[in-house]
């Protein structure tokens, strides 16, 4: 391995680290100024902004004369997945996520609704033109929906910390966006760079292509999300954090694969597996998160713990699906009439006792 690729590796890490704290600082102090609520701004520049490498891997691949416009719909589906169960787990780990009613009225359910959308879709084994172009148009209504609700509820954010003085150089608009657009910039950069030293780390290690591919790669584009979620919880902006990835998980399937079907030739195809297994399993984490944040109106610790869970076990069984695993079979087993009952029930029980407590309560 060349020093270079160590070099860049580290400096990878460096810029998702600061690229991150300025986008967070950035897009905090945009809010108050522009008089909307840093979950809007979660849940559109920084979302938005934090998907850009979805966005390029995904077009780039919907364009590309080999027939690989399969790749843009595995990017979409695995990063959403990787999104609410890696990068909440994560964040609820790092800090307790306490959730806006808005998302859980409005912008869960329409994730939710945007998965089965794409699985409709996806049923006839092609996500076509008309198909993209029906998605690009849903997130131009979803996003003047969002400002519009922004300006009718002049909330100013409620729970989050207080941003600097009003006559401190970051409080002025050019600094803000400066920071906004340069926070993206070093992140998009530095999670390009890390992806690459990881994978050269990895086959260095003996690790086979296929795991670099379903594990590395797969979670690369999302880097950028994880180092703005997390990063979010420490410093207490939570609304940026849950926003983020709920905001990206709608730009991906509107944006990003509404983009790619609209510009890939004959749109983009649709691997019976990802039919399915992968949208299925993208549908039912979207569907996941409303009792989640419903039941104490947010994402406690133990809860996050339970979505890295999830998403260990769907990367596990990634790994043996490919391989032919002869532990394939028991493993799907347990899984589905375990852990995933289990799940249910324990979701189940503390939805009805939350809604006990909130009858006791009025």
């Amino acid at each position: 391995m060349s020093a270079l690729t160590i070099a860049l590796f580290v400096l990878g890490l460096v810029l998702l680290v600061v690229g991150a704290e300025l986008l967070v600082g950035g897009a905090a102090r945009l809010a108050a100024r522009l008089g909307v609520t840093p979950l809007v701004i979660g849940l559109t520049v920084v979302a938005f902004g934090t998907s850009a490498p979805e966005l390029a891997v995904s077009v780039s691949a919907a364009l590309a004369p080999d027939g690989a416009a399969d790749v843009a719909l595995g990017n979409v589906v695995g990063s959403n997945i990787f999104n609410v169960l890696f990068i909440l787990g994560v964040s609820a780990l790092v800090a307790p996520l306490i959730v806006q009613r808005q998302l859980v009225r409005f912008d869960v359910p329409l994730m939710i609704l945007a998965s089965t959308v794409c699985w409709l879709m996806a049923a006839d084994g092609t996500i076509g033109r008309v198909d993209g172009i029906v998605l690009f148009v849903a997130l131009l209504a979803y996003t003047g929906m969002l400002l519009r609700i922004a300006r009718r509820s002049g909330d100013s954010g409620g729970d989050e910390l207080p941003l600097t003085e009003p006559g401190s150089l970051t409080a002025k608009l050019p600094v803000q966006l400066v920071m906004v657009a340069a926070g993206l910039g070093m992140l998009v950069l530095g999670s390009g760079w890390l992806v690459d030293g990881a994978v050269a780390f990895a086959r260095l290690f003996g690790v086979s292509e296929l795991v670099i591919g379903l594990t590395i790669v797969a979670a690369g584009t999302s880097l950028p999300e994880v180092a703005t979620s997390v990063l979010a919880a420490i410093r207490g902006q939570r609304d940026i954090a849950v926003g983020n990835v709920v905001g990206s998980n709608i730009f991906n399937i509107f944006c990003v694969l509404g983009i790619s079907a609209a510009v890939a030739p004959n749109g983009i195809a649709v691997a019976p597996a990802a039919l399915a297994f992968d949208i299925p399993v993208m549908t039912a984490v979207a569907v996941s998160c409303l009792p989640l944040f419903i039941t104490g109106g947010g994402l406690s610790r133990w809860e996050g713990l339970l979505f890295l869970f999830y998403y260990c076990a769907y990367t596990a069984y990634l790994v043996l699906a490919s391989q032919q695993h002869e532990a394939l079979a028991t493993y799907g087993m347990a899984m589905r009439y375990v852990a995933l009952p289990l799940t249910a029930i324990t979701l189940l029980v503390g939805l009805v006792l939350e809604m006990k407590r909130r009858n006791r309560a009025a």
